[in-house]
């Protein structure tokens, strides 16, 4: 029996969240609605410009593993943090989400990575990463007897730059699937995708089963102008996929069959921030606990709902319990 629903390896940052104006975007030269890599200068920068911001444990991946362990279920990180301020920071949040997270934190080197976030007020967040000791993740970090302990090991497309980082994640999606494990990955946002498109291609063919996508995202990957034709692309190139959309909702795919999801209702958009996260935290939830796949994009889609309600990438309730009316659907 597995011990862990889901491991996630990914970015271990904190991040940083401010609300400015439209003018601040365009006078700083941002992209909005993306994520841009940063180094320490331009970090430094921008967060002496930012106004007053909330300061929270971050990271996509991580995020996903919150999102897990709220909807109750059992979740681990592995990702690199420094031994300074924000490393504790960092993993005391995560473990007191109810997240697993033992890897060792780096004793020089690269302080711990942060993500300055900037919300504008029609609520989309411009994400400016500098990934510091995150970065550095390597195939020493991983621990073998954890990554064959979860039903399905996330991975996340940020951490797709530096050589070390793909070897992990090359080994674990191998030490998962000997142990008969899944491999779950997201794209994680358009500008991966436009730097790592042969990759991520392959990496999807070869060792991915669950893969995870906007709109944008999927249609980049394949390059293609229709989200139609990106879906019949994706239909044979791995066991499912789960296409988010906005408010469209999301499309569940397999090779058999398609599951439309409604966006689910939500009385104000907040801060979009980490709601691809979630989506894949309430997806993955119900895919390691036995639910059908409209459950799990429904679980999804309440996820996703619940954490753009408010500022931050994390839920501020017990998931489980707005997701009682879904769970006691069971299939």
């Amino acid at each position: 029996m597995s011990r862990f629903d889901v491991v996630g390896i990914g970015n271990a940052l904190v991040d940083v969240i401010s609300h400015e104006s439209d003018e601040f975007v365009v006078e700083h030269g941002l992209e909005r609605g993306a994520m841009q890599l940063v180094d320490t200068e331009r970090a430094e920068q921008l967060y002496a410009a930012m106004g007053p911001a909330t300061e929270i444990s971050g990271g996509s991946a991580a995020n996903t593993m919150v999102g897990v362990a709220s909807l109750g279920g059992s979740a681990a990180f592995v990702g690199r943090v420094n031994s300074d301020q924000l490393g504790a920071v960092f993993g005391h949040d995560l473990r007191a989400a109810g997240v697993e997270f033992t890897t060792p934190p780096a004793t020089d080197g690269a302080p711990t990575g942060r993500c300055l976030i900037i919300v504008t007020p029609d609520a989309q967040r411009t994400l400016n990463t500098y990934l510091g000791a995150s970065a550095l993740l390597g195939p020493t970090e991983l621990d073998d007897t954890l990554l064959s302990s979860a039903q399905v090991l996330y991975l996340e497309g940020y951490l797709w730059d530096e050589p070390d980082a793909k070897d992990a994640f090359r080994r674990a999606a191998r030490t998962a699937h000997e142990a008969g494990n899944r491999v779950a990955f997201t794209l994680s946002d358009g500008f991966c995708v436009d730097r790592h498109r042969e990759e991520f291609l392959e990496l999807i063919e070869h060792e991915v089963d669950v893969l995870f996508a906007n709109e944008v995202e999927i249609t980049s990957l394949y390059e293609v102008g229709e989200f139609d034709d990106a879906l019949q692309l994706v239909h044979d190139h791995c066991e499912i996929a789960a296409l988010t959309r906005s408010e469209k909702g999301s499309l569940i795919v397999t090779r058999d069959e398609v599951h439309l999801i409604d966006a689910h209702p939500v009385a104000q958009v907040v801060d979009t921030t980490g709601a691809g996260d979630l989506y894949a935290a309430g997806f993955l939830y119900g895919l390691t606990n036995g639910y059908d796949l409209g459950t799990c994009g429904r679980l999804g889609a309440l996820a996703a709902a619940e954490v753009i309600s408010h500022l931050g990438a994390r839920p501020q309730v017990l998931l489980t319990e707005l997701a009682q009316p879904i769970l006691a659907t069971r299939a």
